[in-house]
């Protein structure tokens, strides 16, 4: 046991997070996101969901604050819009915790998460519950 970090930082995800350097991107994913197809590297914590992860990665990870968009979500296909998908709820929750968010179109978004230096899929349930985070420095 380490003090002071949350219980939800398992020894593997610290690994990784340390692991990381300035400018790499991390993934956070729902639980529907194709982690297996797109991860380099993956950390499961099915029973948690994104906001949450979100929030325990958040208090060890600095965001890089040399590009315009440290935290991005992934946005709503053009079909979503079309249909007047409302903006799905866990984007406010993500905003509370990193700021301004960047939107990607969703197959962008699956490329980058390809190149990501890992993914971190999350039990989310709500659908675009996808966040991609840049690593700063401290």
């Amino acid at each position: 046991m380490l003090k002071g970090l949350d219980k939800r930082l398992t020894g593997d995800l610290l690994k990784i997070l340390c692991d990381m350097g300035h400018g790499d991107e991390l993934v956070i994913a729902d639980a529907n996101f194709p982690a297996e197809t797109c991860a380099r590297r993956l950390i499961r914590l099915p029973g948690i969901d994104g906001v949450t992860a979100a929030k325990a990665i958040l208090s060890v990870f600095p965001l890089d604050t040399y590009v315009a968009e440290a935290a991005l979500i992934m946005d709503l296909t053009e079909g979503d819009k079309n249909k007047g998908v409302p903006t799905p709820p866990i984007w406010s929750d993500y905003e509370e915790l990193c700021g301004v968010l960047g939107k990607i179109e969703r197959f962008d978004f699956y490329k980058r998460a390809k190149q990501a230096y890992a993914v971190i899929q999350t039990g989310e349930e709500r659908q675009y519950g996808n966040l991609l985070l840049v690593k700063g420095v401290i």
